[in-house]
């Protein structure tokens, strides 16, 4: 009978040191500072993103993030400008600008110019806090008279992972967040995003060890993994099921 026992003991153990699955989640709501705010430093980074399929890499494009802060009417702003440059085999060019109140990342603008083949499409958004239109002064713009309805105030899913930067990331964490991709098919809806647990994984400089954090994006079965760097919490790689069998990877490069 005493290994039974000891079995019981051991699972009982082994269930108390494990994270609770009915970890409280944060609901993270636009307004508020972000509580690792300071964290987003002005800077530029790059990411290589490339396709995995068994032992076969096939790059993507590279996408180029930039900070900037400034001040306007005495109120602290910043910018994330972004820019994807495509292979050669498909060279295209994809430019986005958005602005922000510094520290709570309230949107407040985005616009984006994507060209290829010759052809250029121009697209501009305005955030309010219960719906996202199009930029009517922005010219060549081709959703000027876009509207979306947002039930409450939304964060801009282009910055998703300067978003995630700004959290108090650690064992056991989850947040609710609202986002809305400007453009897209989606509306405004809340997303959870979990910390699953920690990993050293390789980076630009050697071995890094990172926040895991998963998300679904409420779609069951679709799980897209983050690696945040402990102490920073930039975003070292990101892992997205590209269907059949197939990773879609995007690599912190410097």
């Amino acid at each position: 009978m005493r290994m039974p026992r000891l079995a019981s003991l051991a699972l009982t153990m082994a269930a108390a040191l494990a994270p609770s699955s009915h970890a409280a989640v944060t609901s993270v709501d636009v307004g508020p500072t972000l509580p690792r705010a300071a964290l987003l430093k002005e800077g530029v980074h790059h990411y290589l993103r490339y396709l995995r399929s068994g032992e076969s890499r096939v790059p993507a494009d590279i996408i180029t993030r930039e900070i900037r802060f400034t001040t306007e009417d005495g109120q602290k702003r910043m910018q994330i400008r972004q820019r994807y440059d495509t292979a050669a085999s498909a060279a295209s060019l994809k430019t986005v600008s958005s602005w922000f109140d510094a520290g709570s990342l309230r949107p407040r603008t985005h616009e984006r110019i994507a060209e290829k083949d010759g052809k250029r499409v121009v697209e501009g958004f305005i955030f309010a806090p219960d719906k996202i239109t199009g930029m009517k002064e922005l010219a060549d713009s081709v959703n000027k008279d876009l509207v979306v309805d947002s039930p409450e105030p939304t964060f801009n899913f282009e910055t998703d992972i300067e978003t995630l930067q700004a959290l108090p990331l650690a064992d056991g964490y989850q947040a609710s967040i609202n986002f809305y991709h400007p453009g897209g098919q989606q509306g405004p809806a809340r997303y959870l995003f979990k910390v699953s647990g920690s990993a050293s994984i390789p980076g630009p400089g050697g071995m890094i060890e990172c926040w895991v954090v998963t998300t679904d994006y409420n779609r069951p079965g679709y799980v897209s993994t983050f690696w945040f760097a402990k102490g920073s919490q930039l975003m070292v790689r990101q892992d997205s099921p590209a269907g059949e069998g197939k990773v879609l990877v995007k690599a912190l490069l410097d």
